[in-house]
C-alpha cells in the first residue's frame, strides 16, 4: 500500500519500518511511503516470486518463498516440483508412518534433489548456499534459486594435452 505524503509532515513509523523512500529526485515535494503495520508476514507478502533454475534444463519455475515456512518446507517443494509428486500433508511427528512418509520426514535441502546443490543468487548477484541465512533474511534477499549438479561434469581430454 502506498501513499502520497508531503516531505514536510513527521511519519508516525515505528524505528522497526521503514520510513523513507528516496526516488529518483531528493529535491520533490512529495514522496511515497510504504505503510507497514503488521511486520514480516505483510512485508513478505509483498516480495515476488524467486525463479528457480535446474542448470542444463530450459525451463525454469517459480516459487514464492513467503508461502514457505521455512528451509525444510522449501525443500519438500522442490523435492514435488523436480523429483516426484510426493503428498507432503505428512505429520513428520507421528510414528506410525509408513516407508514414504519416513521418507518424506528425511528430506532437507541437502537430499531434496538428489545429486544436486541447492544455491541462491542475492540482490548483489553472489552465488550462495540456500541455508547460510536464516529463513527471513533468505526470503528477503534471495532473487533466484539455482539448482547445481555437486559434481562437475569432466571434460574429455584431447590426444596428448593434459588438465592442468
Amino acid at each position: 500500500m502506498w501513499q502520497e505524503r508531503k516531505l514536510d509532515e513527521k511519519p508516525n513509523f515505528p524505528k522497526t519500518h521503514v520510513s523513507s523512500f528516496r526516488g529518483p529526485s531528493a529535491a520533490s515535494k512529495t514522496q511515497l511511503r510504504p505503510i507497514l503495520s503488521g511486520g514480516f508476514d505483510e512485508v513478505a507478502a509483498m516480495v515476488p516470486p524467486v525463479t528457480v533454475v535446474v542448470e542444463g534444463r530450459s525451463i525454469c519455475h517459480r516459487i514464492s518463498l513467503h508461502k514457505h515456512g521455512g528451509y525444510r518446507s522449501l525443500a519438500l517443494a522442490l523435492r514435488q516440483i523436480f523429483i516426484d509428486n510426493y503428498n507432503t500433508n505428512v505429520d513428520c511427528s507421528s510414528s506410525n508412518n509408513n516407508s514414504e512418509e519416513d521418507e518424506i520426514c528425511g528430506i532437507d535441502l541437502s537430499n531434496a534433489v538428489p545429486g544436486h546443490l541447492i544455491a541462491y543468487e542475492d540482490m548483489e548477484n553472489d552465488l550462495l548456499l540456500v541455508g547460510d541465512l536464516n529463513w527471513k533474511d533468505f526470503v528477503r534477499v534471495a532473487k533466484r534459486i539455482r539448482i547445481l549438479p555437486a559434481k562437475a561434469k569432466s571434460r574429455k581430454q584431447k590426444d596428448g594435452e593434459s588438465n592442468i
